[in-house]
């Protein structure tokens, strides 16, 4: 199981909270956020509580989001090199999701740095194309971040820290 810590914007499309006390994810990343870009086309930004790997992916259709959700981790995960038996068994526990408000004020804050970046990223002219989320998730992934920087520096650099454990 795996638990989503949704931003109330998001959690107003995705239905109810379903975290039941004594709930906790069972995945080696642990537990995600995520909020809604009011694009067009609308995407959704996840970003993992301790590595603050982001992903982001299409918001529709929203019913369908935290089924989605792990398809698209596989591939920013395949994309950072992870190695196959990591994945298999990360995606194995992410069967089944629960959704809770949000927790922690650090990781909003890194949510708000990653939109803030990426939409400052749509309007220049960067060497890559902005919409092109998988480009986009890995360029975000590669941000120092102030909470890691006694660490990894990046949520890259934590990640794959966290693999190799």
């Amino acid at each position: 199981m795996f638990v989503v810590r949704a931003t109330k914007k998001l959690r107003d499309r995705l239905g109810p909270v379903t975290l039941q006390p004594g709930d906790a994810p069972t995945t080696r990343l642990g537990e995600w956020y995520a909020t809604v870009w009011f694009w067009n086309p609308q995407l959704a930004l996840f970003v993992n509580e301790a590595t603050l790997l982001p992903v982001v992916m299409p918001l529709a259709p929203a019913a369908t989001l935290l089924r989605r959700f792990p398809d698209h981790l596989r591939q920013v995960l395949v994309a950072h090199d992870v190695p196959p038996a990591f994945i298999t068994d990360e995606l194995a526990h992410m069967r089944e999701a629960r959704l809770a408000p949000t927790a922690s004020r650090s990781v909003l804050g890194i949510m708000n740095e990653f939109t803030f970046m990426a939409e400052n990223a749509r309007a220049d002219s960067l060497p890559f194309d902005p919409t092109d989320l998988m480009t986009l998730s890995k360029w975000l992934a590669n941000t120092p971040c102030s909470p890691l920087f006694t660490r990894h520096t990046t949520p890259a650099g934590e990640l794959e820290a966290l693999v190799l454990r």
